[in-house]
């Protein structure tokens, strides 16, 4: 008489206890690190607006500086506008600094 073929055990294609909290973990570390590079990233792009103004600020300060040092050339030391920029200068460490500040505003 044939005997009956053997049943193999199913074997269960859902993970075990542990094994879910495994994959959990393992899944929380992948989006843990994702928001990490993310961050990363968000970072690097803020520090390069931060540099890209200083440079825009560093320029502008040069084309005021320029300015600033062709009004002076131009401007008559015993005029009354030369007079009231001595007396304006006197709280700056240079005629320069003042006239950059006097043109800024």
């Amino acid at each position: 008489m044939p005997q009956p073929p053997q049943t193999k055990p199913m074997i269960s294609s859902v993970p075990s206890g542990d094994g879910i909290d495994r994959l959990l973990t393992e899944v929380k570390a992948d989006f843990a690190q994702q928001d990490l590079a993310e961050e990363l990233q968000k970072q690097q792009q803020l520090e390069q607006e931060r540099i890209k103004q200083a440079q825009l600020k560093a320029q502008q300060l040069a084309a005021l500086q320029k300015q600033a040092q062709d009004w002076l050339g131009k401007l008559d030391p015993f005029s009354p506008e030369g007079l009231w920029f001595e007396r304006f200068a006197e709280k700056y460490s240079s005629k320069l600094e003042a006239a950059v500040d006097y043109l800024q505003n």
